[in-house]
C-alpha cells in the first residue's frame, strides 16, 4: 500500500512540474520576410517548454502544431500521455502562423499575406536560433499540417538536426488531397460571399472534415443511428475567437502550395538526397485527409523507418495506436 501511495505520488508530482513547465510563451521575432517578399511586421511565435535543456544542449526537440492545433493542444499529449519522454527530452512546442495563437489573420493589425510552410518554418526557425539561442536539435516532430513543415525543415535547414518524426504525412500534395481542400475552401469563400455567419460557414466545414477524417467503417462501428441527431449537433460548435475561419483558411492555402520539391525544380529525388536527418514516417492506411502515397514514396528515397497504421481510424489512425506510436518514436529516437 505505501509503495502504491508513492508511485501515485510521484506521478502527480510529475504531472505538476509538466503543467507548471506548459505555460504559455511569446516572442517577437521580429520583422518576418516571406518568400513571396511580403513581410510579417513584429511577428510574435507562440512556444511552450517541457523538460531541461542539457549543458551541451544536444537534447532539444521541437514538436510543430498541427492545422488548427496549438502549443496548449501539444501540451495535453505530453502532460496526459507522455507521448515524449521529457525527462531525457528538451521540448519544445511551436505555434504555427495563422494559429491565432502565433501572428494570425485573427491578431494582425495589417492585412494578413499569403503564407506558405516555408514560411511557417523559417519562423520557427527565427525563434530557436534569435530568441532561444539554439543552433541545432536533436529531433523535429509533427503530424499532419505539422509533417509539412518538419518535412520543409529537412530541406531547408538540412543541418540543423539529427531526426525527423512525420506522422500521418506527406511531402506534397496529391490529387486527392487537393480535392477535399478546394472544396473546403469553396465553402468557405462562398459563404462569404452570400453573406453567411462564421458559425454557419464553420458547421458545413466541420461536417466535410468529419466525412473524412475517420472512416466510413469507424463512424458506422461508433456512431449508432439512434445517436445519429446527437452526432450532427455535436459539429455545431460555437465560433471561436482564437481560431477563426480567416486563420482556417489562410493555414489551408498553405498546406494546397506544400510541395518540398519546389526548390529542386519539382524532384523529389533531388529533395530527398538534400535530406541529412534519420526519417521516422508514420502513415494510415485509410488517410482521406492526407493520402500516404507521397510519403511512402519518400520513405523509400530516403532509406527512412516507416510504420503503416492499418486500423479503420483514417487520419486520426495515431490516437487509435497511441501507445504503439508513442513506443516506436522512443525506439527511433534512442537508437
Amino acid at each position: 500500500m505505501k509503495r502504491l501511495f508513492f508511485l501515485i505520488t510521484v506521478v502527480f508530482l510529475f504531472n505538476l512540474s509538466l503543467l507548471s513547465q506548459s505555460k504559455q510563451l511569446m516572442a517577437s521575432i521580429g520583422d518576418l520576410k516571406l518568400i513571396s517578399g511580403e513581410v510579417i511586421e513584429d511577428c510574435q511565435i507562440g512556444y511552450r517548454t517541457f523538460g531541461k535543456l542539457n549543458g551541451e544542449k544536444s537534447n532539444a526537440i521541437i514538436y510543430l502544431s498541427w492545422f488548427g492545433g496549438t502549443s496548449e493542444a501539444i501540451s495535453s499529449l505530453i502532460i496526459n500521455h507522455h507521448f515524449i519522454d521529457t525527462t531525457k527530452y528538451y521540448l519544445i512546442a511551436i505555434d504555427v502562423l495563422g494559429n491565432g495563437i502565433s501572428t494570425s489573420p485573427s491578431n494582425y493589425k495589417k492585412e494578413y499575406p499569403k503564407i506558405i510552410i516555408r514560411d511557417m518554418v523559417n519562423a520557427e526557425f527565427k525563434l530557436l536560433k534569435k530568441i532561444l539561442n539554439i543552433n541545432h536539435i536533436f529531433a523535429a516532430i509533427g503530424g499532419s499540417m505539422g509533417s509539412m513543415q518538419v518535412l520543409e525543415w529537412a530541406v531547408s535547414y538540412p543541418d540543423f538536426m539529427n531526426n525527423i518524426v512525420a506522422y500521418v504525412a506527406t511531402p506534397k500534395m496529391t490529387s486527392y488531397d487537393l480535392l477535399w481542400m478546394n472544396t473546403q475552401l469553396e465553402i468557405i469563400e462562398s459563404g462569404k460571399v452570400y453573406g453567411m455567419s462564421e458559425k454557419e460557414i464553420k458547421k458545413i466545414s466541420e461536417m466535410l472534415t468529419a466525412m473524412i477524417a475517420r472512416t466510413p467503417a469507424y463512424v458506422v462501428e461508433h456512431t449508432k443511428i439512434e445517436e445519429f441527431p446527437d452526432y450532427l449537433s455535436s459539429l455545431e460548435q460555437k465560433t471561436s475567437k482564437v481560431f477563426t475561419i480567416d486563420d482556417y483558411e489562410i493555414q489551408l492555402k498553405a498546406m494546397m502550395k506544400h510541395d518540398i520539391s519546389l526548390n529542386f525544380n519539382g524532384s523529389m529525388e533531388k529533395a530527398a538526397k538534400a535530406i541529412k536527418a534519420k526519417l521516422f514516417i508514420i502513415v494510415s492506411e485509410t488517410d482521406m485527409v492526407v493520402n500516404p502515397t507521397e510519403a511512402l514514396k519518400l520513405a523509400d528515397l530516403t532509406n527512412a523507418r516507416k510504420l503503416i497504421l492499418k486500423n479503420n481510424c483514417g487520419h486520426l489512425a495515431v490516437s487509435c495506436e497511441l501507445e504503439r506510436c508513442k513506443k516506436e518514436i522512443a525506439d527511433f529516437l534512442e537508437n
